[in-house]
């Protein structure tokens, strides 16, 4: 697992040692970082972070500022070793929160965001409901973007004030881009 592209392209990040993480893969990381094309200046929310190598991507190709948000012990620890390996520090901050209860209350003082990552445990019904919670937060900024990483066997239902963009299949990971109506 490694930074693709930008400033720190190359640099090799910590990754998790139980399975109870699940880093983004190059592969896809790239792709979704292709599509998205440029990031410059952007405000960033990495939602179910793991190890914050989305966010730290985003960071490397000129995000201006990354928010990770997790809850476990393992994931806070990854990604905060990850920041300070990369030394962004100064354009991070790092939430301990379970989600998605909560996440506007949390996120309120950082808001809106202009790209959200969300990748949540695979199967277990948080897609849908960090959706709605992200809409009803209002922390995506007018002309955001929302990517959601996700197993195909967990369909993103009919989200009030949002649109499906776009739905790529890599393997067994689906990223689907989704933005405001």
């Amino acid at each position: 697992m490694r930074i693709i592209a930008g400033t720190h392209k190359g640099r090799t990040l910590y990754g998790p040692k139980s399975h109870d993480i699940r880093p983004a893969i190059d592969k896809v990381k790239g792709a979704i970082f292709n599509i998205l094309y440029d990031v410059s200046g952007k405000k960033v929310l990495d939602l179910f972070a793991g190890t914050g190598s989305v966010g730290l991507e985003a960071l490397s190709r000129g995000a201006a500022h990354a928010v990770f948000v997790d809850y476990g012990a393992e994931a806070l620890g990854l990604i905060r070793k990850n920041i300070e390996l990369c030394k962004l520090e100064s354009r991070s901050s790092i939430i301990k929160h379970k989600l998605p209860q909560g996440l506007g209350r949390i996120l309120q003082r950082f808001a809106p965001f202009d790209l959200i990552f969300v990748d949540p445990p695979y199967d277990q019904d948080l897609v849908n409901l960090t959706l709605e919670k992200i809409i009803s937060s209002h922390l995506l900024a007018p002309e955001g973007t929302i990517l959601v990483e996700h197993s195909p066997r967990e369909m993103i239902g009919e989200i009030a004030g949002l649109r499906l963009a776009d739905q790529r299949k890599y393997g067994q990971t689906v990223i689907s881009f989704l933005e405001l109506m």
